[in-house]
């Protein structure tokens, strides 16, 4: 008797996972947002700057690692030598705030960072550092690692920060990416690496986001397309999104070396 209904129940099981996955396919479920911290080290010296970069080898980035986070972006600006950036991808605002105690635990990052984590009070490691929260786009819900082939010192990637009057047209220039801006980035070759909403941090209504191309001709080469394209001109005229951002400030960066985006 049991020997028959367990033959019965597993081919039936099989058909409601089947199911249940073609229903997750057919009606386009949304993927997985991600969360992303964008970390800016301030430096005083070269000295600093050696110590920081150490660190983030040695000790910050294998234990990132350890604790499940993917690829790291690390960079610099191409006109500056005093600060550092850093991109992290994080699957969940609670891995993000377990971060801390994981790190704490972690018996070869307490090791390898002591130079970072143990340092006096007049010999500091940085400045200071800004801490940057922002979850993902629904247009763009996960990071994308681009493939450039230029040697890292010539790559140019362009984060740039859009803030807005009110939160209303600020949620409305998200809108606008989400449907059309990104498509065109798409389609032009911009390589866009993240897009998000600024949650926590920096100055907000404001959102973030980064392109990435081979040097910065290519970059410019791009910027000048995107302005004359007849879909972009058809979609930035639309009067429900006009108005819907107050200023953009614009960094141009250069990956290190050791930079896994």
């Amino acid at each position: 008797m049991f020997s028959n209904r367990k033959a019965v129940g597993t081919p039936f099981v099989g058909l409601l996972v089947a199911l249940l996955f073609s229903l997750n396919q057919g009606f386009g479920f949304a993927p997985k947002r991600e969360f992303y911290q964008i970390k800016i080290y301030h430096l005083k010296d070269n000295s600093q700057k050696d110590r920081l970069e150490t660190y983030l080898k040695q000790a910050y980035l294998p234990a990132l690692h350890r604790a499940g986070i993917g690829k790291i972006g690390v960079f610099t600006p191409a006109d500056a030598d005093s600060l550092v950036y850093m991109l992290i991808p994080f699957k969940s605002v609670d891995q993000f705030m377990g971060l801390p105690e994981t790190l704490a635990k972690d018996k070869q990052y307490t090791s390898a960072g002591q130079d970072y984590l143990e340092a006096a009070f007049d010999k500091p490691v940085y400045k200071g550092f800004e801490s940057i929260l922002m979850e993902s786009f629904a247009g763009m819900p996960s990071m994308i690692v681009p493939k450039l082939n230029a040697p890292a010192s010539e790559r140019i990637y362009e984060l740039r920060r859009y803030e807005a009057a009110t939160e209303k047209l600020h949620e409305n220039k998200i809108s606008q990416f989400n449907n059309g801006e990104l498509d065109i980035f798409k389609r032009l070759g911009f390589n866009t690496v993240f897009c998000g909403q600024v949650k926590v941090g920096g100055k907000q209504p404001s959102m973030m986001y980064m392109t990435s191309f081979e040097n910065k001709t290519e970059r410019d080469t791009h910027w000048k397309a995107f302005g004359a394209d007849p879909a972009w001109k058809t979609l930035n005229a639309l009067p429900e999104y006009a108005h819907n951002f107050l200023r953009a400030d614009i960094y141009l960066l250069h990956p290190t070396a050791y930079s896994e985006i």
